[in-house]
């Protein structure tokens, strides 16, 4: 797994006056910002290209990439010109070329721990297509839900999925290789060419792929993440990554 799209090109509105100016994936947690801590978790686990799709506010991301100097990844941006009415189906649009391979698809808004993401990479056992999920005692309207069977394979991935069936949600990092990243890009076209297109998700274009084919997951259940949304979600974001950091000290040590 050497190549990653980064999803960064909203503003990130729920959070209110922290992105009335600035994209979320800038917000920093800790001295560094989102992106940041997103791009050094790919080089920690040798994934040695990025490619952010950016919107809103580009010209503070690409000069946060120049900040960024020679430290890894490789970086390329590609701009959505779409961002402002499309869903982030429109962001994977105009980034299908680049799914090629072995690729990872994640969300500009989630915190995923090295060692999460070493589980990511280093899971060779699934080819095809692979949504990285996680367990807990219930989940809310704004989980991105999953119903997921005994061995692994997903059957549903929605908001709005009937919760007696629901048990697990979607963390926003995904996993192609083989022929999953060629049959992604194939149902990314199909979805936007239909009068709904520019208000899916891509995840649902996951769920329809998973009604005609196997779609994987792999499960992270004990690891550490998460995702930012809300005011509240910063702080919480800012615990995390204070703890991921001083982990990180004391091991230097």
């Amino acid at each position: 797994m050497k190549k990653a799209i980064i999803l960064s090109a909203g503003q990130g509105s729920r959070l209110g006056h922290l992105t009335d100016d600035r994209p979320k994936c800038l917000i920093e947690f800790n001295g560094r910002t989102l992106l940041d801590r997103q791009l050094d978790a790919l080089a920690a686990n040798g994934v040695e290209e990025a490619v952010v799709v950016t919107g809103f506010r580009d010209d503070q991301i690409e000069a946060a990439l120049k900040r960024r100097g020679d430290a890894g990844p490789r970086v390329r941006t590609i701009y959505n010109p779409f961002y402002k009415v499309a869903d982030n189906l429109g962001s994977l649009f105009v980034a299908k070329h680049e799914i090629v391979g072995d690729t990872l698809v994640w969300n500009g808004d989630t915190l995923v721990s090295e060692a999460l993401m070493a589980r990511v990479v280093g899971n060779q056992g699934q080819e095809g297509i692979c949504v990285t999920i996680d367990r807990k005692d219930g989940y809310d309207e704004d989980d991105m839900k999953v119903v997921v069977d005994e061995a692994g394979q997903l059957h549903a991935i929605g908001k709005r999925l009937d919760m007696d069936r629901v048990n697990a949600e979607s963390i926003g990092l995904l996993a192609f290789r083989a022929s999953g990243a060629q049959t992604f890009r194939d149902a990314i076209e199909r979805a936007i060419r239909t009068s709904e297109g520019t208000t899916i998700w891509y995840l649902r274009v996951i769920h329809q792929i998973a009604q005609e084919g196997p779609v994987w997951t792999l499960d992270i259940n004990g690891e550490e993440w998460g995702e930012v949304d809300f005011p509240e979600d910063v702080e919480s974001a800012e615990a995390l990554t204070a703890r991921w950091d001083e982990a990180r000290k004391s091991k230097a040590a």
